[in-house]
């Protein structure tokens, strides 16, 4: 099974920008499917960007369309989301996730996915 650690997060104002890295170690992670994910406070866990591995096929949720990209180092085994023009709404804790198989609506990992332990992404002036 893989594992996975995020990094990267942390308190920036509106409109600058973060890069979020996940390490992955365990298996060979090429095929694997990947997605960020987050999580703010009193709400449910949200789709953020996923990757299907295969195909070049990638999602994003429409409040990031055109701010976040998602990409995949496969040499380094690391999964990284760039953040651009960052909002006080995308403050959450952030997670990433990688598994064999995806939810062919949005080609984001299901649920026997591995899951990372969640970097905080605050933004504020």
């Amino acid at each position: 099974q893989i594992q996975l650690v995020e990094s990267g997060g942390g308190l920036v104002q509106p409109g600058n920008s973060l890069k979020l890295s996940c390490t992955v170690s365990g298996e060979t992670f090429e095929f694997y499917a990947i997605g960020w994910f987050r999580q703010a406070p009193g709400k449910e866990r949200e789709e953020v960007s996923c990757d299907a591995g295969i195909g070049g096929k990638t999602y994003y949720q429409d409040s990031v369309k055109g701010r976040f990209t998602i990409s995949r180092d496969n040499t380094k085994t690391a999964v990284y989301l760039q953040m651009n023009d960052l909002r006080p709404e995308d403050t959450a804790v952030y997670y990433c996730a990688a598994g064999r198989t995806y939810h062919n609506k949005n080609f984001c990992p299901d649920e026997s996915a591995s899951w990372g332990q969640g970097t905080q992404v605050t933004v504020s002036s």
